[in-house]
Parts: structure tokens; C-alpha cells; sequence
């Protein structure tokens, strides 16, 4: 016997019986699937990031208008103007107070004998940017969920109706939606704005009256998929009736890329939102929104930079988070993304 097989002697191995009953024991902890999928968007540091941001955005634009002792609202011509002055950072060099009056830089607040402060600045009237920037974020949200929620409800269930039924049904609901869009959107929408008064409701319907397309042409693929699946042929054989099939069989399969389109389609309308106010057609002065700050900042960006600045910042924070929430929820739902 060699001396490498020597060390392989009898008494160096131990005998492991087999408990049959402990043969199927799973060691992994069981994970429903939406357990599943938070364990691994949390895997995604950029969503997480963005979803806390997102958080305190939206709690800013409820909370926001309150911390400050002016009302987003109050015009004073004598406070007209004024760049932004932050308690602390005053001493700092940043954020003092100081603006141009002609040719010099001087400090605002002194020279008219000022003692407030303004954290935002103001505007040409004197309003305080601080809360109307977060009363406007608060409106344009509003106006976004709102229009997001129209959408997902008429989406889901026209493309659910039109692929679970399928045939001629399917046929003519198709075609109604060929010609729909065909249209361009933006031509709907400044029609309907045309017809309806500018405000909050009249933007909502505009932006749902075109947005549910895309999401029942989604709903309406998958319906199809899994329509005939074994699982739903199986219901279907036991007599399940087509309103259980879909409540508890096809519902809580396409939910997944429900919420993600869902998340893409809300940036999509809180951008749609601010375009239409910032050309005119949406939401008109004095109501507060990041498209009608943005048009208001874009009239003085040569000379008071941060009135642009602030809304313009916010609705591109807002944008990028979305859709990082979105594409990591994205990652999340598809099971094909495992590990």
C-alpha cells in the first residue's frame, strides 16, 4: 500500500445513516412571490435610493407648504424678486440673501429692510417660492396618479375583456383601438383642453383619454398568453366560471407588469403635465404646478436663475426616480431575472 493511500484507513470515515423522513426537507426558507421579489429589489441599491427620495419628495409636497409662515398663495410687490436666504447659511456665503440691483451684487434683504427669510427666494409678485414650488409638486403628482390610475382601470379591463374573449369581440375592440392611435396624442389632448376650461380635471381626462391604450394593448398580450395555460384549461374543465378565471387566475399573473407599466406611465404624465402648462394649455397662474413655476422661472432666467432652477431640479428628480423604480421593479417581477 502506497503512502498516499494509507491515509485513507477505515476509521477516518464516518457511516451516515439515512432518515427517509428528513429526505424532502426543504433548507431554504419558502418566499411567496412577492416575498421573492422584494428580497430582490432590494438587491437593487439605484431603485432603493430612488424610492427613498421619491418618498421624501412626496411627503415635502404635503408637509412643504406648511414649514414655512408664508402662504404659496400671498402676493407682497414689496418682497418681489428676492434671491434665495436660508437661516445658518447666511454666515456660510451661500444662500445670504444676495442678488444683483444693476450692476452691483448687493445684499437684498438689507436693502429693503427685510427680516424674513425666503428659503426658495420669491417671484416678480413677491410670492414664496419655498411652499408654491411644493404646493406645485403636490398638484402635479395629484394630477399624475389620478391620470395613472384612470389609465391602469381602462387599460386592464379593456385588454382583458378583448383577449380572454377573443373572436370578433376581440376583433372590433382591436380595430376601435387601431384608430385611436393612429391619432397623435397630443392632438387629442389640446382638443380636449380646447373644448373643456383649463384646470385640474380637464388635464386628468386629457392625459387618460389616450394613455389607457398602451397598457390594454400590454394587458391584452398577456391575457392571450395565459389563457391557455393547463392551470386555466384545468379551472375551466372543473366549471369555473369566466369571472373567477379572471379574478383568481389571470388577474394576479399580469398584476406584476400592471405595476410596472404603471410606474412608467406616471412620470410619463407629470411631464405631460408640466409641457401642457408651460406652453399655455394647462394650468394657469396663479395655481401652482412644476409646469407653470417652470414657465414663470423661464421668463427671469437671465436675471433671477433660481426660479427656474428649483421646479426644473424637482421634476427631473422625480422623472429619473420613476423610471429607476420602475426598471428595478422590472428586474424584480420577471422571473426570468433570478439568480
Amino acid at each position: 500500500m502506497s503512502d498516499s493511500t494509507k491515509q485513507y484507513t477505515k476509521e477516518r470515515f464516518e457511516q451516515i445513516t439515512i432518515d427517509r423522513d428528513q429526505a424532502e426537507v426543504i433548507e431554504k426558507p419558502s418566499l411567496s412571490f412577492w416575498q421573492d421579489a422584494w428580497f430582490r429589489i432590494r438587491k437593487n441599491k439605484a431603485a432603493i435610493v430612488s424610492l427613498f427620495i421619491l418618498v421624501f419628495i412626496i411627503f415635502m409636497a404635503f408637509a412643504g407648504p406648511f414649514m414655512v409662515e408664508h402662504d404659496p398663495d400671498e402676493v407682497n410687490v414689496t418682497h418681489a424678486n428676492l434671491p434665495p436666504k436660508v437661516p445658518g447659511f447666511e454666515k456660510l456665503g451661500i444662500l445670504d440673501g444676495e442678488g444683483k440691483l444693476g450692476s452691483k451684487v448687493v445684499n437684498l434683504y438689507e436693502v429693503k429692510k427685510i427680516d424674513e427669510y425666503y428659503w426658495f427666494g420669491t417671484d416678480s409678485l413677491g410670492r414664496d417660492l419655498f411652499s408654491r414650488l411644493w404646493k406645485g409638486t403636490q398638484i402635479s403628482l395629484l394630477i399624475a396618479f389620478v391620470a395613472a390610475v384612470i389609465d391602469v382601470f381602462i387599460g386592464v379591463i379593456y385588454g382583458g375583456i378583448s383577449g380572454y374573449y377573443g373572436g370578433r369581440v376581440d376583433d372590433i375592440m382591436q380595430r376601435i383601438v387601431e384608430v385611436l392611435i393612429g391619432i397623435p396624442s397630443l392632438v387629442i389632448v389640446i382638443l380636449m383642453i380646447m373644448i373643456m376650461e383649463a384646470g385640474i380635471i380637464s388635464i386628468i381626462l386629457a392625459i387618460a383619454l389616450t394613455g389607457w391604450i398602451g397598457m390594454s394593448r400590454i394587458v391584452r398580450g398577456q391575457v392571450l398568453q395565459y389563457k391557455n395555460q393547463e392551470f386555466v384549461l384545468a379551472s375551466r374543465t372543473l366549471g369555473a366560471s369566466n369571472s373567477r378565471i379572471i379574478k383568481k387566475h389571470l388577474l394576479p399573473n399580469i398584476m406584476s407588469i400592471v405595476i410596472i407599466n404603471m410606474m412608467f406611465t406616471i412620470p410619463t404624465a407629470i411631464f405631460f403635465e408640466a409641457f401642457l402648462s408651460f406652453i399655455g394649455m394647462g394650468l394657469q397662474s396663479p395655481a401652482a404646478s412644476l409646469g407653470t413655476l417652470i414657465n414663470d422661472g423661464y421668463k427671469f432666467i437671465e436675471y433671477q436663475p433660481h426660479m427656474l432652477f428649483f421646479p426644473a431640479f424637482i421634476l427631473s428628480i422625480l422623472m429619473i426616480a420613476f423610471n429607476l423604480i420602475g426598471d428595478g421593479l422590472r428586474d424584480a417581477l420577471d422571473p426570468k431575472m433570478k439568480d
